[in-house]
């Protein structure tokens, strides 16, 4: 029996042009304006935590740099070959390698000494280098030389988690973009647009949440989206995603608060035993605690307000207000 190829939602729904990069406005501003004056420099870095569109963006400013029919604005066509060849991975004129997997000199020098050659059939032979941080000593010095004297049909790419382990050498021949962490809100909205495109219903509190986890990793809100979508057929809850990924409910932090409204010490032995017992993640939990004291903080700061809670929520911080003074809180 044939089967359909499944595609992970951080593929499916890979920005494809920069219009559809969330959450780097500035960088994307920077690097269009780059490309529509032909001001684009021979070395870029890009920077920061996993799943904020490093290896995406050097993608799509390698297809802008490439495609026969640019916009006005400098976004790529996505319809000539140069722009399909690039996105399926297809283009001998784009090389791009995992530094964690080619990290020696001879995997770098295999690259390099190419170089010199003019590019088969478009305007810039392009070098992305992922994860460029976990090349050897050797390896970077083995790449020092096209930086310094790159030839002027080259450019270079590169997308690291952690920039301080470059040598200055390299970071000094690059110019370098850090990319923000994506705001919550812009994450959430990106994960409404592929449930809705898939046609799975799912509650904007539960994106909300998902948001909130994934602590500005697009990739890693998409993927935890994936796996609830696998365990659910139904409507998503926040509910729901707690039972699948291991993290408390609410009812138990504001259970916490009870016992110590009522001074009975002995419920937050019980409570840590239905914690362990129910399989609670423990970092989840102390997270999420937290998060229950921050959240009851900017309640009680007015930095916060109830409507913005599913009514549960609104109650079980209406009496947690009742219980502690803002001292007890802090």
């Amino acid at each position: 029996m044939q089967t359909t190829r499944h595609l992970a939602s951080s593929r499916r729904f890979r920005p494809q042009k920069f219009s559809e990069i969330v959450g780097q406005a500035a960088v994307v501003t920077t690097l269009r304006n780059a490309i529509v004056r032909g001001m684009t420099a021979h070395a870029y870095i890009f920077s920061g935590i996993h799943g904020t569109g490093k290896t995406t963006l050097a993608r799509i400013i390698a297809k802008a740099l490439n495609c026969t029919a640019l916009s006005g604005d400098g976004e790529p066509c996505n319809m000539c070959s140069s722009c399909r060849e690039i996105a399926q991975g297809e283009s001998l004129d784009v090389i791009e390698i995992d530094g964690a997997s080619n990290r020696g000199i001879d995997d770098i020098r295999a690259i390099t000494e190419t170089l010199p050659y003019n590019s088969g059939k478009s305007r810039y032979k392009i070098i992305i280098i992922d994860e460029v941080h976990m090349l050897t000593k050797e390896a970077f010095n083995a790449l020092l030389k096209s930086l310094e004297e790159p030839p002027a049909h080259v450019k270079f790419f590169f997308a690291t988690t952690e920039p301080l382990k470059i040598p200055a050498t390299i970071l000094s021949r690059c110019q370098r973009f850090d990319l923000e962490r994506i705001k919550d809100s812009d994450i959430a909205r990106k994960l409404k647009f592929i449930a809705d495109d898939l046609g799975r219903p799912i509650d904007d509190a539960a994106l909300d949440f998902l948001a909130v986890l994934a602590e500005g990793s697009l990739r890693s809100a998409e993927s935890m989206l994936d796996q609830l979508f696998a365990y659910e057929k139904d409507s998503v809850s926040i509910e729901k995603i707690q039972k699948l990924l291991g993290y408390p409910t609410s009812d138990l932090f504001f259970s916490l608060d009870e016992a110590y409204h009522q001074s009975k010490a002995a419920s937050a032995f019980l409570i840590a035993d239905t914690v362990f017992m129910q399989g609670v993640h423990i970092p989840f939990f102390l997270e999420g605690l937290i998060g229950h004291f921050r959240t009851a903080v900017k309640l009680s700061l007015s930095l916060s307000t109830h409507t913005s809670l599913p009514q549960h929520l609104r109650d079980g911080y209406q009496k947690a207000l009742s219980i502690y003074t803002p001292e007890k809180l802090f």
